[in-house]
């Protein structure tokens, strides 16, 4: 039976799995403290062929359509080019080159949301106050604090191609027993410090379209909100998706947005991965049957950021 989310659900559900104090007073990493050294080498002897997989888009793929306000499409300009060089436009002895510029939001393409990303009110992860973040950047919580700690066991869960088709419909909620069904159906345990990414098949079908008008707010698949315990229970580090916003859109409720938001980032501290390219590592994970994999996705070391644009990296 259908959780059904309501505002005072939301309020139960940040209080019952917060983890606030958990790590101590001072943590700024949240769930990324369940991986340690042991989780860290064991994932390594997961290694085993050789084979890496890119996870990150394309940054020149415009998914930025207008329907979530205040973010573009990255802008990369060219400083200086060959044709500078060749036609004479540097200087008479000095060095040619070639050089350029990236101007782009923070969640423009694949990243990670970091933990002063969201607020439940007026409260980031920690209790911490979200006046500390401000125009100058996060006090706290900032994505820099996550610059060691972005690496250790991935595992995917191939909702799309266990549910066989190519995407799953907007608007569907991915329940838990979705999500125990198909670790179940691929042979794969999801484990304490995992990073878990599923595929839903949504980026590919715009990818094939070349039609990204829905995709950045609009309706998409996802995670229903009772995945929140999901997470508590599983004790994972981090969770990804190829989606935009990881959770069902529309929303389950009318009363708020992004209701699991509300709940992930500021009560339990996880880490969120949004817009991951994961057609190839789905293809090969089908084709040999292991889904899981040595998985690093380091952020840039951008103090005070509310995340990070990455380019994850699974490695059988």
């Amino acid at each position: 039976m259908a959780m059904t989310v309501t505002r005072a659900a939301i309020y139960e559900a940040a209080d019952k799995l917060s983890n606030w104090g958990r790590w101590g007073k001072d943590d700024q990493i949240g769930t990324l403290n369940n991986i340690g050294p042991d989780e860290i080498t064991a994932a390594g002897r997961l290694i085993r062929q050789g084979k890496v997989f890119g996870l990150g888009l394309p940054l020149d793929v415009k998914i930025q359509t207008g329907l979530f306000g205040g973010r573009w499409n990255p802008i990369h300009t060219f400083l200086a080019t060959g044709t500078d060089a060749y036609s004479g436009n540097q200087a008479e002895g000095g060095l040619q080159y070639a050089d350029d510029a990236l101007n782009m939001p923070i969640q423009g393409s694949t990243h990670w949301d970091s933990l002063n990303h969201i607020f439940l009110d007026g409260k980031m992860y920690n209790g911490h106050d979200a006046r500390l973040v401000d125009s100058k950047g996060g006090a706290v919580n900032g994505i820099e604090n996550s610059r060691e700690k972005m690496v250790g066991r991935g595992v995917l869960l191939d909702l799309a191609r266990f549910k066989g088709v190519d995407c799953l419909e907007d608007g569907y909620a991915i329940t838990n027993a979705d999500l125990d069904a198909c670790a179940a159906a691929q042979g794969v345990e999801i484990r304490k410090g995992d990073f878990v990414i599923f595929r839903t098949g949504q980026q590919e079908k715009c990818l094939r379209e070349d039609d990204w008008s829905g995709y950045a707010g609009g309706d998409a698949p996802g995670v229903a909100f009772e995945n929140c315990y999901w997470l508590k229970e599983k004790d994972v580090a981090g969770i990804c998706s190829d989606t935009w916003g990881i959770e069902v859109r529309p929303n389950e409720t009318s009363e708020v947005n992004q209701p699991w938001h509300w709940v992930v980032i500021p009560a339990i501290g996880i880490t969120m991965g949004e817009i991951f390219y994961l057609e190839k590592l789905a293809e090969d994970c089908a084709a040999d049957g292991v889904y899981e994999f040595f998985f690093t996705a380091p952020p840039l070391n951008l103090p005070g950021a509310t995340g990070s644009p990455i380019n994850p990296q699974a490695i059988k």
